[in-house]
């Protein structure tokens, strides 16, 4: 854990975050994913610091028909659907229903995934080492959501790595990750955007800008 209190922007706060996951340069194995919008400037510059290749991870939670705000599920790039039966079952929520929440869902990742990634193909997840970027965790919903739907691509490794998240999501993620990397774990902490000067929301242009230029970079 880092002593500063805040970062300046989001570019600063991945310099911050690679130099503890310094292990992790130059294998190539590991594999960057940052979650958009706000994740990817961060998982930039720890991309660029470790020379690995960059892509999202673009996540989206399928809501409880009438309890939106509860997952029931999640679907992420790469085609995978993760079911929650812990809410699924007690709410007896039919297949049906799924299905079309689903679906619904998967149309809005899929005109993301063409917005970001344009035809760049997704990168191959089974046996690698992936480092799970984002500016910060505060409930720790959409990490959730990431991790469980990368665990079923089968990598070898995930490493959750933000630049700052509360003491309590950082326990929380060492369940579901194999390594969780903070630069702070400020107590109280409220919300992300306090742990930075600058968190003016990041652009889908810059979003691809940066995309464009992590491919660029990629041999």
């Amino acid at each position: 854990m880092n002593n500063r209190t805040v970062f300046r922007n989001r570019e600063e706060a991945g310099r911050e975050l690679a130099g503890l996951l310094e292990p992790y340069k130059d294998r190539e194995d590991v594999l960057v994913l940052a979650l958009p919008r706000g994740g990817v400037p961060v998982g930039y510059e720890v991309a660029c610091a470790l020379k690995a290749p960059m892509d999202i991870c673009l996540v989206r939670k399928l809501g409880t028909p009438g309890h939106e705000e509860l997952a029931m599920g999640a679907i992420a790039s790469g085609g995978v659907q993760v079911i929650n039966q812990e809410v699924v079952t007690p709410f007896g929520i039919p297949a049906p229903v799924i299905q079309e929440v689903a679906r619904r869902e998967g149309e809005e990742l899929a005109r993301l995934e063409r917005a970001y990634r344009g035809d760049r193909p997704a990168p191959e997840i089974r046996g690698r080492t992936v480092i799970l970027v984002d500016d910060g965790i505060a409930t720790g919903s959409t990490m959730r959501a990431a991790l469980q739907a990368l665990r079923a691509q089968k990598p070898a490794k995930i490493i959750v790595a933000v630049p700052t998240a509360p003491p309590s999501s950082c326990r929380e993620m060492r369940d579901l990750a194999d390594e969780v990397v903070a630069v702070m774990r400020p107590e109280p902490f409220n919300a992300v955007g306090q742990w930075y000067e600058d968190f003016n929301q990041t652009t889908d242009d810059e979003v691809r800008e940066l995309l464009e230029d992590a491919a660029d970079d990629t041999p």
